[in-house]
């Protein structure tokens, strides 16, 4: 078993609508599954989502990580010039990656899978220097369509990255992550047969063992 010392230290990326505790919260058996690799360190995106008219009082307090229109709206799919909120977001990052770091790896889900592409990119790019990671796990993950972004997509990362995403995600679409797949040089892929989650199975274990165990001897 690990050592505390030897433990991976892992940043990790909420979904929109999430926030840094639900993330937590629903990570609980992937957490599970790894512990005796990795430790987790959990932060809250700046941006507040406007609430759903079916939103109930357990629904409160919903985060992004950038907006693609100006009235604080978000969708996966749409081509936009808007990428409201995304600056505020990076300072967060960079400035816990300095307070709670150094992280060995950052791991993201759905928005921040895509967020952590960003910054995978602006690390390969060495334009932020704050970002260290030695790999990075990105869950339903897919590229941003704000033309801000699109000159990070112009560089191949070979960071080393494991890729998860599932046949029936019905939120973003497999088609999408593997898309965002091409873009990597070092990546591992791991597709189960679900939907819009972390995918914690005895099935999935020994994927995410084999990975994480093979950045501890690296």
């Amino acid at each position: 078993m690990a050592t505390e010392r030897s433990l991976l230290h892992i940043l990790c990326i909420h979904g929109y609508r999430q926030n840094g505790q639900t993330f937590r919260e629903r990570t609980g058996a992937f957490r599970k599954l790894v512990k005796s690799h990795a430790k987790f360190v959990f932060i809250t995106a700046p941006n507040v989502v406007p609430p759903l008219p079916s939103d109930t009082k357990n629904d409160q307090d919903q985060r992004g990580w950038w907006f693609s229109r100006q009235d604080d709206y978000f969708n996966a799919q749409d081509d936009s010039h808007c990428d409201k909120g995304y600056e505020n977001s990076l300072q967060i990052i960079k400035e816990t990656c300095k307070t709670e770091g150094p992280f060995d790896g950052i791991l993201g889900f759905s928005q921040g899978a895509s967020m952590v592409s960003l910054i995978l990119s602006l690390q390969t790019l060495q334009k932020e220097p704050s970002f260290q990671f030695k790999f990075a796990i990105l869950v339903a993950g897919f590229k941003s369509k704000s033309v801000q972004h699109a000159s990070l997509y112009e560089t191949k990362i070979d960071i080393p990255t494991l890729h998860v995403f599932g046949e029936n995600d019905k939120v973003i679409e497999s088609a999408m992550s593997e898309e965002l797949l091409k873009d990597y040089s070092n990546a591992k892929t791991l597709k189960h047969s679900g939907g819009h989650y972390i995918p914690a199975t005895t099935d999935q274990k020994s994927v995410y063992l084999e990975f994480l165990q093979s950045r501890i001897v690296a």
